[in-house]
Parts: C-alpha cells; structure tokens; sequence
C-alpha cells in the first residue's frame, strides 16, 4: 500500500517537527518529570502522580516504563502533589505552577513496611493499566520470584513457560512457541535491542535472569504499531539501571547454575553500573547427581551504564553476551547415557545498544534516540569443521516521539537497520543455496492513544515499512473499556492488527532434536509471511486480592515456509508454502492474600497448517496437505502457590500438556538403487522406514511437578544468606521429549532432578 505510506511519512514529519516548537497554549501549565526509588536511585512504573487545587479538584497521571510522567494543560495555580506507590510511603508536597510554564520534577519515594492508601488515576502508559490491553501481560521480577526454580536464579523463562499460550519443548532446547507461532516468529528485544536467540540449551534458563529485569512487556498478540518484523508475539524486557546510591552485590549457586551480580555508582546519585555474569555447571554435576552425562554448556554476560545528563536528560548503554553448546538427540541405543559425539549445535549471541531520553523544553513531548548492534551465530556438528552455519547481523537506529495533546497521545517513531545475512546448510533445504545477502529496512509508525470517554478508549496505529523496493503498510487497532472509569474492576478489551515479517528462521521441525536455524531474507519460494490477529479478552479483579481474565483469539497466517514431506525420511528436503489458523483460549485466576498466592492458568488452542507444492499431490494425493503442526498442544494446565510462614518460602508448580503431535511409521521395505544392472534376487537393499502422513497421532500426555523451599536468613549489616532445597519432577514423570523421526528412537525429558542451591547478597 505505498499511497497509504506516503501519507504517513508528512504526518510522521509534522509530529516531529511540531515536537521541538513552542507550545500554543501559553495560558496553561505542565507538570513533568520521574518517580523513582529513594534508595536505589531505580524508576517505578506505574506510579501515580495527583494535583489537588485549592477547590479540590484532581488531575493526575501514571509513570510508565522510566518513571515518567506528564500532566498536561492545566490552569496555572497553587497546588498539593501526591506521589504514591503501592509498598511505599506517599509523598506529599506543594507546587505553584506559573502560566505558560513547564515544570520538572523528580520525587522520590521511600519503602515503607506500613500499606497506607495509594490514589488511584487513569495510567497514561499501557504497562501501568490495571488489567492490562488485549494480549498484554505485564511481568515484573516479584512475579518470578513466586515460582520454584532449581538454584537460586530465577529466569524469566520459568515464567513463561507457566503462561496458557506458551508451548515450549521442554527442559532442553530452548525453543518457545507463542499462540500457535514459531520461536523465530517471536520478537524478543532488551533496552530495544533485538536478541535472536536468546533462550539457553538447558529449558530453566534464558539471558534474563529475574534479578536484571525491571519489567517485561509480554504481548501474545495484538501488538502495537512501535513493534514489527514478527508475526506473532513481541517480549520487550527492561533492565534495571542499577543502585546509584550505594554498592550491592550477590552470589549463588546450585546443581545447573552458577551466578554473579554487582551494582553500584559510578556518579553517586548520577550515574551507575549494573552487571550480571552466570555460568552452568551441569556438564560436570550430572554424572555425580543423575548418573548419566549431560553434555550441555552455557553461559550469558550482562552490562548496563546508566547516567542522567541533566534534569530532562539520561542515557544508557547496554551489552549482553550469551554462549550455548549441547547434543539434544545423540543417544546411545540401549543406554540412557548421550554418547559421546562432537556434533552439537552451538549459537551464540553478541548484543549492543544505546539509548538517549530527553525532554525538550516547552513542549509536552518525551523522545527517544536509540543505536544498536546484533549478531547470532549458529551452527550444528563438530567443532573444527561444522556441518551446517547460519549468521544474522544487524545494525540499527531509531527514534521516537510521544506527544500529549490533552487527554489525548500521539508516538511517533522511526528505525532504520542494515543486516547481514550468511548461511551454509549443506543441502539441508535443496532450495536453498548457500550464500550471503546484505539488505536494508527502513520504518515509520504512528500510535494514537485516543480516550473517547472517562471508560473507554481506543489505541489505533499504522506502521509503514520499505523492503527490497516495496513499500507496505499495516494498520491495527486496540481498545478497553473499563465502565465506572479506572477504579472499575470489570474491563473489556478487543485489539485487531495486520503483521509482516522480511527475514524469518528456517529449520527442520520435522524432527524436534534438531533446533538449528538458519535466517535468510523472507519469500524465498514464496511471498513474505503474514499474519492478520483478533483478540477479545474480559478482565475483571477485586484489588490485589483476585483477578480472572479470559482471552480469545484468532491468528490467520499466510506464505509460511515449512519442510516438504514425502513417505520415506530424509535428510535433505525442499522448503514449500503453507498458511496457517490458530484458534484458541487463555483463561487464568489469581490470588493473593496475606503470605498466601495462587495461580490457575488454562490454555485450549488449535494450530492448523495447510502446505501446498509440487509434491504434495505427489505423496498424498490432492492439491495441499492439512495437518497440525507438531506444536499444536490443545490443552495446558499450569497450577502454581506459594506460602510464606516463619521465615520461609514454598513454591510449588505443576504443569500439565496434552500430546503434541508426531509422525507414525506405516512400514519398513528394503530400498534398492537401480543406478547399474542389479541382480535384485542377490541384492539385499538397505533398510528403510515408510512413514504415512504427516502428524497424525499424538505423543503422551507431559506433566511435572516442581517444589523449592527457600530462607533468607539476616546477617550482620546489609548481608543476607538465603538457602534453597528443591525438586524438578518430584514425581520422576517419564516425560517424552521427541521420538527421532529417522530413527523412531525415544528421547525422554530430564528425570527427577532434587537441587540445593546457596546464595550471598548484599542489599
């Protein structure tokens, strides 16, 4: 659609420009600036900002993901500020605000063990809303903290694989599916720079320990027109800026794991630094713990510099390293010990990034400036000379702009990236040549928060991108209702969007062992995929005490690229289209009271793919080949608690998924190759597996059990001991983890793994 592009980039233009001039409206004031945490110098989202004048009248707003927030176009006058957040004490002040004036301010909040009353408004920013958009979860680290982990290092990624829409492969491979979508359909970025891979071989882990994370946006679906480049969720993680107040540090380790983290400032009260190291020790623990090897070796590193240039300025630098090895389908037959070969897959990730936020003067706008860096390696056999690599490499640019035009918002932003594409997969995909490609994308977008009254709004947005000479475009829409206004404890939201992704991954999922990936430039024997989602959800919650929430959505995909089947395995393969229909839903209930906090989520879904190419008619018969894709899991169950009492913390989950999908074998023959004259009465052939179609029966029911007991024990100072005993698998649930597709060999998930973990912090 490029006439609906052209029109978007003089908009685009005129938001930008109109940012940086003098505000029209001289007879008003603005109140603008950040609430963060007294002592570690940290940004609270969703804090909540209100004016009172002198009749009693209120305005206010929420701080969104920096601490920031902005009251705009109001009368000039003497005033009381409340900032409160929930766990701290309030504060309370007073301000006189000069006509025409736009005034900064930071507050400053304290702990406070006594609960007072918090004043409730309107968020301005979707991650301080109570219950949330259509497809949004908002995770912060206290919800990681709730659910066991073996060690002492919780990850984000227990957490989400504990989510109803969220398949994930199990205890190895690190590979999570998403409402029906692929994990290279997943757009997975830290401090706005991408990160391709970022999942560990080891399921428990993934780059994002809980103790760096300050919040994680979560969208199964329905995203916003800031994010593109995937079709099916976006998981936007911030880190934390490190205490500028004072030095703290932490040790732990435990059976998979062992980690490292220091903060403290660099600039007391200005500048800081935070960084995180850990390193897994599975590889030598398991022969002495489970009795069998397991030959998985990872690691990940973490920086991040934080310094605020001014009262209206602050910038960031970012870097994060991750190292992943192991063998997931080398099994020796007859044993339950992986043999001992070299080939392996390995990747590795390299990620850097800047970010600068500013509030220019005059105006009632925040921007942003980002730069950053990307590159993944991947690769599968032995170490000195690897079968098969793959390589993607981005350097990028971008900016944005939010501008408050009284009640209502308008973002606005830009991106600009060159990337490097490097693949050779030795026939693996026989249409796929080796090669490299170097591409440029370019894109614009513009989101609108509009709030047609005190209980419903709409967000619509377009973004426009440029790619390989075609200019596209791909409007979506969101919007809630809240009836009674923010305090309403009932909420309805609906959100509609169209998606494109140019570079995609590609891999063999007809056998699950096999977690490589390679990414080339997307269309390669087809159009570029495309998805279109519908979402509708209820919410409703009684305070912190009880939520329940139910979505419903509808994912229909188009030109994805999928293996070619045929009846005989094989491991070269043609690459062929297929569209694609998810249909599912999420349901899930809270609760928390006092030490006591539970959980109920339920996930039922149908994944559905319809492959069309040459030799489909071929092998099957007819014109395309409609089958689920082997990871459809219809239903999940995850049911997590956590008790606190004399000093202690029980965590317990246990997690249920009905059979995902696989391939029977319909027979086995003796293949003989006619190449020459063959006395085929003499010739024995070669043994060959016959399979029929494609996933059509079910592997077992996966469910497990997981506890940890944990207690933090004081000591002198500001040092704390926290010990932790647990178990993964409680029950030693003979989980399946694949059946080789080549082989029909059986692969089985981790046994019951019991775990002792220890860890030093300073606080």
């Amino acid at each position: 659609m490029p006439l609906a592009l052209r029109r978007l980039v003089p908009l685009l233009l005129l938001v930008f420009v109109g940012a940086w001039m003098p505000a029209a409206h001289a007879q008003t004031a603005t109140l603008r600036g950040f609430v963060k945490d007294a002592g570690t110098g940290e940004a609270l989202e969703g804090a909540a900002v209100v004016l009172r004048d002198a009749d009693g009248r209120l305005s206010g707003a929420a701080t969104d993901r920096d601490g920031y927030f902005i009251v705009p176009r109001t009368a000039p006058g003497g005033y009381g500020v409340t900032v409160s957040y929930l766990g701290y004490t309030p504060l309370r002040d007073t301000l006189y605000l000069a006509a025409g004036a736009f005034e900064t301010r930071t507050f400053e909040l304290r702990v406070s063990s006594v609960e007072g009353d918090e004043v409730v408004v309107e968020a301005q920013r979707e991650g301080a809303a109570d219950l949330g958009l259509a497809g949004l979860d908002v995770v912060r680290p206290a919800d990681i903290e709730r659910l066991p982990s073996p060690g002492l290092s919780p990850d984000l990624v227990t957490y989400l694989q504990a989510q109803p829409g969220v398949v994930s492969t199990g205890d190895r491979g690190g590979q999570l599916f998403v409402r029906g979508g692929t994990p290279s359909q997943n757009l997975v970025l830290i401090d706005g720079i991408p990160i391709y891979q970022p999942f560990h071989v080891i399921g428990f882990f993934s780059a994002f320990p809980a103790d760096i994370l300050a919040s994680t946006d979560v969208y199964a679906g329905g995203f916003g027109a800031r994010y593109g480049g995937r079709i099916s969720s976006v998981i936007d993680v911030k880190a934390r800026s490190g205490n500028n107040r004072r030095f703290a540090a932490s040790a732990s380790a435990g059976p998979f794991i062992v980690a490292l983290r220091a903060e403290g400032p660099i600039v007391p009260g200005k500048a800081s630094f935070l960084v995180s190291a850990r390193e897994s020790v599975i590889e030598p623990v398991a022969p002495r713990l489970l009795g069998r090897d397991l030959p998985y070796r990872f690691w990940d590193r973490f920086a991040r510099l934080s310094t605020e240039l001014g009262a209206r300025t602050s910038a960031s630098a970012t870097l994060m390293q991750t190292y992943d090895r192991g063998n997931l389908s080398d099994l020796a037959a007859g044993r339950d010990t992986l043999a001992a070969s070299d080939d392996a897959v390995v990747w590795k990730n390299r990620a850097y990034g800047a970010r600068l936020l500013h509030l220019p003067e005059g105006v009632p706008v925040i921007a942003e400036l980002t730069a950053t860096f990307t590159r993944l390696d991947n690769a599968f056999g032995t170490r000195d000379a690897p079968e098969r690599t793959s390589s993607i490499q981005t350097i990028g640019a971008g900016g944005s702009i939010s501008y408050l035009l009284g009640t209502e918002e308008i973002e606005a932003g830009f991106a600009v990236r060159n990337v490097r594409l490097n693949y050779n997969l030795s026939g693996q995909f026989d249409n796929v040549a080796p090669g490299a490609e170097y591409l440029t994308e370019a894109s614009v977008y513009l989101d609108a928060a509009i709030p047609v009254s005190p209980s419903f709004a709409i967000r619509p947005g377009i973004r426009g991108s440029a790619f390989r000479g075609k200019l596209t475009a791909e409007p979506r829409v969101r919007a809630f209702l809240r009836p009674g206004g923010a305090k309403a404890r009932h909420q309805f939201t609906a959100a509609w969007g169209l998606y494109r992704q140019d570079i995609e991954g590609i891999s063999d999922r007809r056998d699950a062992g096999d977690v490589f990936t390679a990414w080339v430039a997307s269309g390669v024997g087809a159009d570029v995929p495309r998805a279109m989602h519908t979402i509708a959800g209820y919410g409703f919650r009684a305070g912190p005490a009880f939520s329940f929430e139910v979505e419903g959505y509808l994912k229909n995909l188009s030109n994805l690229l999928v293996p070619e089947f045929t009846s005989v395995p094989q491991f070269s393969t043609r690459l062929q289209p297929a569209d694609g229909e998810v249909l599912g839903a999420d349901v899930k209930v809270e609760g928390l009271r006092g030490p006591l906090y539970g959980s109920l989520a339920y996930g039922v879904s149908r994944v559905r793919y319809r492959a069309r190419g040459g030799a489909v008619p071929v092998w099957y018969g007819s014109d395309a080949l409609t089958y689920a894709p082997p990871h459809d899991r219809t239903h999940q169950v995850t049911a997590t608690g956590q008790v606190s009492a004399l000093g202690f913390d029980l965590s317990v989950q246990w997690s249920f998924g009905s059979g995902l999908p696989f391939t029977r074998s319909a027979g086995f023959d003796n293949f003989v190759l006619l190449d020459s004259l063959v006395d085929v009465r003499r010739e024995p052939g070669v043994a060959r597996v016959l399979y029929g179609r494609p996933y059509d029966a079910r592997l077992p029911a996966y469910h497990r059990f997981d506890v940890s007991l944990d207690r933090a024990i004081r000591l002198p100072g500001r040092t704390e001991l926290t010990l932790q005993a647990g178990l993964t698998n409680a029950y030693d649930r003979r989980n399946l983890f694949y059946l080789d597709l080549f082989t029909l060999r059986r692969i089985d998930q981790l046994p019951l793994i019991p775990s002792v973990g220890v860890k030093l912090s300073t606080r």
